[in-house]
């Protein structure tokens, strides 16, 4: 298969490494050198994209225009997935979004759900959410956290919103979801959700070693969208 890297920083590094073992080739990488003006989109199979939420709905209307697939690892641009899903319908086209691709990650999302819906008739327990990432990352609290966030609200009639923090934990309204989140250097992504009451505490983490898991995960979802037409996520590649 032969994939497009939009987005040439670190991940797209990890992902074209990974690309290659699994034996696909590249197609092109852009970047600020290269830019996206400057590239035939619809010369690569598939492209994959991670690069900052103020350019991304660009690039997927690009994408689609050129009848491109594309894979989108960008986060915090969803509130625009109504207009982004009319152009893949229109356009007979294909994507798939996510806020993490690691396979780890989505079977957390899975289970943060199902141990929301248990611990909903247990209000004693209070949830919160801690995410800790590298000081690069421009968005926070983290996509990954908004996931586990609104999986938590949707299964667990304690919870009706959430309310994003980046210093100590604060006191919250009822039916308020905390989350914390934390900037430290070279950390890849550790996401932590915790449910406390006055005897005990219960937790679920996920500790992200490397971007591999990242890049592997898009990979994958590169190899699941070849072919296929609409809209889609990694509960469709993981089949949850």
């Amino acid at each position: 298969m032969k994939i497009g890297l939009i987005g040439y920083g670190k991940m797209g590094k990890a992902i074209e490494r990974i690309a290659l073992e699994r034996g696909h080739t590249i197609s092109y990488k852009i970047d600020s050198k290269n830019t996206i003006d400057q590239v035939q989109l619809n010369q690569a199979d598939v492209a994959i994209e991670f690069t900052q939420p103020s350019l991304v709905i660009n690039h997927i209307e690009q994408c689609i225009s050129q009848g491109t697939p594309v894979v989108i690892g960008t986060t915090a641009w969803q509130e625009q997935l109504g207009h982004v899903s009319k152009l893949v319908a229109e356009n007979n086209g294909a994507l798939l979004h996510a806020s993490n691709f690691s396979v780890g990650v989505n079977i957390l999302f899975n289970i943060n759900e199902k141990l929301a819906a248990l611990m909903s008739t247990h209000p004693d327990y209070k949830a919160q959410i801690e995410e800790i990432h590298h000081i690069q990352k421009l968005d926070a609290p983290s996509g990954t956290a908004v996931s586990l966030a609104q999986g938590i609200i949707e299964n667990n009639e304690n919870y009706s919103s959430w309310k994003a923090e980046t210093g100590s934990w604060p006191t919250v309204n009822t039916g308020e979801l905390p989350i914390q989140a934390i900037r430290e250097p070279e950390v890849p992504g550790t996401h932590t959700i915790s449910y406390t009451s006055t005897i005990d505490t219960l937790t679920l983490s996920h500790e992200a070693h490397s971007r591999d898991g990242f890049a592997l995960g898009s990979v994958i979802a590169a190899e699941f969208l070849l072919g296929k037409k609409g809209v889609f996520t990694m509960r469709d590649v993981l089949a949850f």
